[in-house]
């Protein structure tokens, strides 16, 4: 299946794209002075892509952090983790194939080459079982792999260096898609830019710079001026997830816009220089004592080795009695009944895992269920049964613990979908509409639920079947549960609802 990402429109209008899967065996390099638009190039790929694949940024300035607020990514403060829970943290990111933007903004030079080094790091060094395809976005490259040796030691730019070199010489064959953006490229070591076969080379104006762009996108050196009259926004496109032949381009707009927006031009405030004077040397305030310095937050290795840790057990007469099993019936059913209630919102298939827990988060606690929230992980599982249709009571049944072992050999995003046709198949219910399935797996696209069931297919969990009237079927492997014949192409309507509209 190709994927084409929509970055804007070339210099002669017709739309300018990325394939997605072959930028993911490439990689690609962005270049282009401050102004140039880079991470406003950047943020588009970013946001277009979201749906389509896990992402990471190393962000050293916290540009891109409102992408947590409209596509769930987990913001990483660099600043109050040590290098030890970094390396972790990169483990885990990849492990649950969680989209991640590690802010490095208030360190300095030497501990962002450190602490990206060590996040870096902690990704690469995953077992083979968790390679998962995965865009890494370093932006300000040249300070993670600078030409040169500058002021930090020898050892934080040595691994620095090397994680940036792992990532792009050695990324490919473990899921890992380099792109890489920086201001010069006289500045970026050579052997980390070599290794991009994608080029977008935005405005530059040192020789140096607009002879090494030129020679990247196979144009003479006398053309290389040319760099000097891009706009902002405007880029010169060469690479095979690109073009063939050098492209003129001009990136689209975003959704999000960066925390650290441009400064504007403002009016000067209107005040007396008497005024101004009294104002700027006023005699300072007095000194006072400066409070003692805060304790550091403990480390994310630490927070999490101290929530597994088993509680100290209560004294006797403190102790509050467990839960009955009807305390624990109800406490299920206002969890569930959250749930559908999310859900039931129109948006809800559409957004980002991590927003849907926030709001499950809030509501718990308006319910007076704040102490027992599940946790993300167990949010999932939850998510996945409710997409589904399911019940915590009729999951916990035997017939569906075998359903959901089944559904364990798909990818996590994908079993909720597989959970909603084995209830429609069991229950005998039309099957569910390419619409219904896209908007159980969170996308707008029936062409990707198509694909969808096709992939779920040839795992040998299901035989998809089309009558001579184009209406479709779906059995489960094994278990011989089928659907009831229905139109693929019907509106987004649950299965129960369209079983519902067939007994009418």
């Amino acid at each position: 299946m190709t994927v084409a990402i929509e970055m804007g429109q070339t210099t002669a209008g017709t739309s300018a794209a990325i394939d997605l899967e072959e930028l993911l065996a490439t990689r690609l390099l962005v270049q282009g002075n401050s102004g140039s638009g880079k991470s406003h190039l950047l943020r588009r790929l970013l946001e277009q892509s979201a749906p389509w694949v896990q992402q990471t940024i190393i962000d050293p300035e916290g540009d891109f952090v409102t992408l947590a607020e409209r596509f769930g990514h987990l913001v990483i403060d660099a600043e109050d983790h040590t290098e030890r829970s970094l390396q972790v943290a990169g483990e885990r990111v990849r492990i649950h194939r969680v989209s991640t933007v590690l802010n490095l903004e208030g360190l300095d030079a030497e501990n962002q080459m450190r602490r990206a080094a060590a996040f870096l790091g902690g990704m690469f060094e995953v077992p083979r079982d968790h390679w998962y395809p995965m865009l890494v976005v370093v932006d300000e490259a040249q300070l993670f792999a600078p030409a040169v040796a500058g002021e930090v030691t020898d050892e934080a730019r040595k691994l620095s260096l090397g994680a940036m070199t792992n990532l792009m010489c050695r990324g490919r064959k473990r899921g890992l898609a380099g792109i890489i953006a920086t201001q010069r490229l006289a500045k970026l070591a050579k052997n980390v830019a070599a290794e991009a076969s994608n080029f977008l080379m935005g405005r530059t104006f040192l020789d140096i710079d607009m002879a090494r762009a030129a020679d990247l996108l196979g144009m003479e050196r006398r053309h290389a001026e040319a760099f000097r009259d891009l706009e902002r926004g405007q880029f010169m496109a060469l690479g095979p997830a690109l073009s063939r032949r050098p492209l003129g381009l001009r990136i689209g707009p975003t959704d999000t816009q960066p925390r650290n927006a441009a400064p504007r031009l403002m009016p000067l405030p209107e005040a007396a220089l008497e005024d101004a004077r009294a104002i700027i040397l006023a005699a300072p305030p007095p000194e006072t004592v400066r409070p003692p310095r805060r304790a550091p937050a403990p480390d994310l290795l630490s927070q999490l080795m101290a929530a597994k840790s088993p509680a100290p057990e209560p004294e006797p007469e403190t102790a509050e009695p467990p839960p009955s099993a009807e305390q624990l019936a109800e406490r299920r059913e206002r969890l569930d009944r959250i749930l559908r209630a999310i859900l039931a919102e129109p948006d809800a298939g559409f957004r980002a895992i991590g927003v849907l827990y926030q709001e499950f988060v809030v509501r718990c606690r308006i319910e007076g269920l704040g102490a027992v929230v599940p946790e993300l992980t167990d949010f999932r599982r939850m998510l996945t049964r409710a997409r589904a249709g399911l019940g915590t009571d009729m999951a916990e049944d035997d017939v569906w613990q075998d359903v959901s072992l089944r559904a364990a050999l798909l990818p996590e995003d994908m079993q909720g979908v597989f959970m909603m046709i084995a209830r429609a198949a069991k229950e005998g219910w039309p099957c569910p509409s390419d619409a219904a399935i896209a908007r159980a797996y969170g996308t707008h696209s029936l062409r990707r639920a198509r694909h969808l069931l096709t992939y779920i297919e040839e795992q040998g969990l299901i035989v998809c079947q089309l009558d001579g009237t184009g209406r479709r079927t779906v059995t489960l492997v094994e278990l011989a549960w089928a659907t009831a014949a229905a139109d693929p192409n019907a509106d987004d309507v649950s299965a129960e609802a369209a079983s519902r509209a067939s007994s009418l």
